[in-house]
């Protein structure tokens, strides 16, 4: 019985195969080893994910793909919590980062990214992936993310630059205040996810000119800082993960088109191809 997962900050996917049968698919909490200690990822998958932890004794191998582990300490706590849950299993432990690159790559050269509530780009090289100077979050970084067209709502909203009719949609749809918005930034945790929680205001305008504008103006700032950072981009295919790039994937092919980027895969979720490819690799059973 193999188990695999792909962590965010918010939540992780699980998907438990046995030979001959179809995938079980689970979801719990993001299990993030920069935020939780071994002790709580144990408590979280017994509190939470009881269904699952049942197959404990069953379970005998194990790919955890996660946000935060991209060092060996960090791998040592979610290694240690899942010994504790699944004590006969293999485990392997690493970043979420390669888990996108092989649900989208595969076994061949080219350009991971990231496009869901924050951004990030990698290089595969068919076998590892080759980090950039990206991955600078939600204050720094985040071109084209969920949380950087969230901000550039709010900033339009709140400095009065949006069109009058998309303001008042705007306004019944979020009846927010400036205070409100300061509050949610600065002082209260998950700011990244509450500016991203904005743009699902784009199902309400994304057929607008202001809409349009700022989708192209987004995913362009992805494209100049990211993408072409590689000199060499135009050489491979550009694959995406993430909701953003999913629903925005007719935006991309637009800009790509004229930018000599050969766009190959768009998933808004690694899970069931990230587990097609560790079928594949080990060999198991379907």
């Amino acid at each position: 019985m193999i188990l695999v997962a792909d962590s965010g900050s918010t939540k992780t996917d699980w998907l438990l195969k046995q030979p001959g049968q179809e995938a079980q698919a689970f979801r719990t909490p993001g299990l993030n080893p920069y935020f939780l200690t071994d002790k709580e990822i144990v408590k979280v998958m017994q509190d939470q994910a009881t269904e699952l932890v049942a197959h404990g004794t069953e379970v005998k191998e194990i790919y955890f793909f996660g946000a935060g582990c991209s060092s060996p300490d960090r791998h040592e706590i979610i290694s240690n919590a899942l010994s504790q849950l699944f004590n006969k299993a293999y485990i392997s432990v690493d970043s979420d980062l390669l888990g996108s690159a092989y649900a989208t790559c595969g076994r061949e050269k080219g350009l991971c990214c990231v496009l869901g509530t924050g951004s990030n780009i990698s290089f595969f090289d068919g076998e590892e992936i080759h980090a950039g100077k990206h991955g600078l979050g939600y204050i720094l970084g985040d071109e084209g993310s969920g949380t950087w067209f969230g901000k550039a709502l709010i900033t339009d909203y709140l400095y009065g630059r949006m069109p009058e009719e998309i303001n008042t949609l705007f306004k019944n749809t979020y009846p927010i205040t400036k205070e409100e918005v300061i509050r949610n930034v600065y002082q209260k945790p998950s700011a990244n996810s509450y500016l991203a929680s904005f743009a699902r205001f784009f199902n309400v305008i994304r057929k607008t000119e202001y809409g349009s504008n700022l989708i192209k103006a987004g995913l362009q700032e992805f494209i100049d800082t990211n993408i072409k950072s590689y000199p060499e981009y135009h050489n491979f295919k550009s694959h995406f993960v993430g909701s953003i790039a999913f629903v925005f994937s007719k935006e991309l092919h637009e800009l790509a088109e004229t930018q000599d980027i050969h766009i190959g895969k768009i998933i808004k979720q690694p899970i069931n191809d990230l587990m097609a490819f560790i079928l594949t690799r080990e060999g198991a059973g379907s």
